[in-house]
């Protein structure tokens, strides 16, 4: 009588489709962790914005408000200046970070200067990076669309006037 050592084919067959029906019923919430994960960075950079854009309209007074994302940021010896302010990261100030895109923009011109400004993020994908869509404006009040019509695309002040107010 011959002993066989190792598995037999259907043995491992068994194995792999054990293995498949975990990782089918694990994907979908590593996918919903990791979206969760982008909105709350998503918030977090738009808190830095605000708070990049509030310091730059003190260290730049006849500017006002930056006119858009790029002058908050700078490069790795950056050396400030209304054009490149060094607030943010260059990642953040290149408009796309953590599965989301970002912009932000200066308005309401009085004498050269902006007094108002509007920072907002979408996911890059919706489902698949993130759902909702968030802004915040000179009140520091960051908002947020649940996104009903899955767009892609950053809020602008008429549609963030809508969206809730976060806690």
């Amino acid at each position: 009588m011959r002993h066989s050592h190792g598995f037999t084919l259907i043995e491992l067959l068994i194995v792999v489709a054990v293995i498949l029906i975990i990782a089918a019923i694990a994907i979908p919430g590593v996918t919903k962790y990791k979206m969760s994960a982008n909105e709350t960075s998503a918030i977090g950079s738009l808190r830095a914005i605000s708070t990049a854009e509030l310091s730059y309209a003190n260290a730049y007074g006849d500017v006002g408000f930056a006119a858009k994302l790029a002058n908050l940021g700078g490069g790795e010896d950056c050396s400030p200046s209304a054009e490149a302010a060094c607030l943010i990261d260059e990642s953040l100030a290149s408009g796309v970070k953590a599965g989301y895109a970002f912009s932000a923009v200066g308005g309401n011109t009085n004498n050269g200067a902006n007094t108002t400004f509007l920072a907002g993020a979408a996911p890059l994908s919706y489902n698949q990076t993130g759902l909702h869509r968030f802004c915040v404006t000179e009140k520091n009040v960051i908002r947020q669309d649940p996104n009903p019509g899955k767009s892609t695309s950053t809020p602008t002040l008429a549609e963030c006037a809508g969206f809730k107010a976060m806690q």
